[in-house]
C-alpha cells in the first residue's frame, strides 16, 4: 500500500517513509491510498468471533504494512505489542463499555504507541538510523509513548506537555522515566505544544541535523492499532443483529479517525458519536458546516482539551470535505464538567461502574444520541482511561474510593525530570540542538 499526504502536493510514498517522517513536507497527514481495495473479506467478519485479538491485529495490520516488514516479524510486532486485551463490559441494557486501558500505562494509546516503538525500531535497525521522536501530549499519550519507548536503541523521545494542564498523575507517569526519555513542561496549552512540533517538522535545518519523526496521532503507525480493538469490540458483541453506535470521547480525533476507517474497511458500525467536552470544535462543525479552531479551555477530562485537532484533515479527506457526507457516518455531541460529574455519579450508582471523565464524555455522547431513537441499537463507549488517573475526580463524583494499581504507585514514588521551556519556536529549536545534533 502507498501513502499519500492529505495536502496532495507530494509523492506517495511507502509506510516506512510515512512512519519516520511522521509528517509529510507539505504538512499533510499521510492516509492509506486505495483503502477500499484493500478492504477485509466477507469471511473476516464472519470468523471473528473464533480468532485471537493478535489474530485480528495481524490481518489488519497485514493490510497496511504489506510486503515492508517481514510476516513472521510482524506478527512478532503484534502480539508482543498488544500483549493485552480489550474486554467489552456490559453496564446497561445493550449499552457496552470498551475497556481500553489495560496497557502498562492504563490509557488506550497503549495500542498504538507500542505498536509503532516497534515499527520504528525495526525500520530503525534495518536503516542504521537514530531517531529523534518528538511528541506533543495532552495527557495520556506521553505516558503511553514514553513507556513504549523506554530503553528501546538508537531513539531518543522528547514529550511535550502544557504546564499545569495535565493531571498530577499522568504528569509524574511521563516525567519519571529517564533514559532514553526527555521531558519538557511548556508555558502554555497544548495546542501549543502541537504547534511546536509541527513547526520543527517543517524546519529545514532541523531536518538535516536530526533524523525527526512524531509520535502523535499525526503519525500513521499511531493510527492503524487504533482500527483492531474497533474490530474485537464487534467480535465480542453479544447481539450483533441490532444496528451498533460507537461513542468516542474525542480531542486529537485520531481514536475516531481510526474507527472511521474500520468503517471504509468493512466494519459494520451504523453511526459514530464525536463526543467532546466544551471544546467542540467538531460538534459545531458537523451542525453548521465551518470548521472553526480556536483555543482550547482546560476541564475535567483534560486529555480532549484541544482546540484545532490534528486529524480532522484525516476525517475530511475520508469524507471529500463534504459536510453532508460525513454526518451520514458521524453525530456530534458535546458536555460539560457539571455533566461529567454527574454521569461519573449516576453510573456508579445505578450501575455499580467507574467511569474516568473521558470515559464519562463518552457515556454520555452515546446515551444522547440514543435517546433520539426508536430503533434496536448496541452501543458501545470507549473507556479510554483507567478511573485511577484521575482518582480525586472520580473519587469527589462518585462518593467512593479508587485503588491504584501498582504501577501508578510507583510512579508516584519517584522525582520529576521535566525542562520547563518557553512557548518559543527559537527556544525549543535551540534546546533540541544542544541535546542532540552531532
Amino acid at each position: 500500500m502507498r501513502y499519500y499526504s492529505t495536502n496532495g502536493k507530494v509523492a506517495r510514498c511507502s509506510f516506512k517513509e510515512a512512519v519516520l517522517k511522521g509528517l509529510a513536507e507539505d504538512g499533510g497527514l499521510y492516509m492509506p491510498e486505495g483503502l477500499s481495495f484493500f478492504s477485509l473479506p466477507p469471511d473476516f467478519l464472519r470468523d471473528l468471533p473464533l480468532i485471537s485479538f493478535t489474530e485480528i491485529a495481524y490481518e489488519i495490520a497485514s493490510i497496511f504494512v504489506g510486503e515492508e516488514i517481514p510476516g513472521d516479524t510482524l506478527y512478532s510486532i503484534v502480539k508482543d505489542a498488544i500483549s493485552f486485551d480489550a474486554p467489552l463490559k456490559p453496564i446497561a441494557e445493550n449499552i457496552f463499555s470498551l475497556e481500553l486501558y489495560h496497557g502498562p500505562s492504563l490509557a488506550f494509546k497503549d495500542f498504538g504507541a507500542r505498536f509503532m516503538a516497534r515499527v520504528m525500531s525495526y525500520f530503525a535497525s534495518q536503516n542504521s538510523l537514530e531517531l529523534t521522536v518528538l511528541v506533543a501530549t495532552s495527557g495520556d499519550t506521553g505516558s503511553a509513548v514514553g513507556h513504549a519507548f523506554l530503553n528501546l536503541p538508537a531513539i531518543r523521545v522528547v514529550l511535550l506537555y502544557p504546564s499545569g494542564k495535565v493531571s498530577h498523575i499522568q504528569e509524574q507517569q511521563l516525567t519519571t522515566l529517564g533514559g532514553n526519555i526527555q521531558a519538557l513542561e511548556v508555558l502554555g496549552v497544548f495546542d501549543d505544544c502541537q504547534k511546536l512540533v509541527k513547526q520543527a517538522f517543517l524546519d529545514k535545518e532541523l531536518q538535516t541535523r536530526l533524523t525527526l519523526t512524531s509520535a502523535n496521532s499525526i503519525n500513521i503507525a499511531r493510527l492503524i492499532p487504533q482500527i483492531f480493538y474497533y474490530f474485537r469490540a464487534w467480535a465480542l458483541l453479544p447481539e450483533k443483529a441490532r444496528k451498533l453506535a460507537i461513542s468516542v470521547p474525542s480531542g486529537n480525533f485520531g481514536n475516531l479517525t481510526a474507527g472511521l476507517l474500520a468503517k471504509k474497511m468493512g466494519l459494520p458500525v451504523s453511526k459514530f458519536i464525536a463526543a467532546t467536552n466544551i471544546n467542540r470544535v467538531i460538534p459545531d462543525y458537523l451542525d453548521r458546516g465551518e470548521f472553526v479552531p480556536r483555543p482550547s479551555l482546560p476541564t475535567l477530562s483534560n486529555a480532549m482539551d484541544v482546540g484545532n485537532p490534528s486529524n480532522f484533515a484525516r476525517m475530511l479527506d475520508l469524507y471529500s470535505h463534504d459536510v453532508s457526507y460525513m454526518r451520514e457516518d458521524i453525530w456530534g455531541g458535546c458536555c460539560s464538567d457539571d455533566e461529567t460529574r454527574a454521569i461519573i455519579q449516576q453510573v456508579w450508582r445505578d450501575h455499580a461502574y467507574l467511569l474516568d471523565p473521558h470515559g464519562a464524555v463518552g457515556y454520555l455522547g452515546l446515551k444522547s444520541f440514543l435517546a433520539q431513537k426508536r430503533e434496536n441499537w448496541n452501543g458501545i463507549f470507549l473507556a479510554t482511561a483507567h478511573p485511577a488517573k484521575f482518582a480525586d475526580i472520580v473519587e469527589s463524583a462518585a462518593g467512593t474510593k479508587v485503588e491504584l494499581p501498582d504501577t501508578l504507585i510507583q510512579s508516584l514514588s519517584k522525582p520529576k525530570q521535566a525542562t520547563l521551556i518557553e512557548n518559543d519556536y527559537l527556544v525549543f529549536k535551540n534546546l533540541l540542538l544542544s541535546m542532540f545534533a552531532k
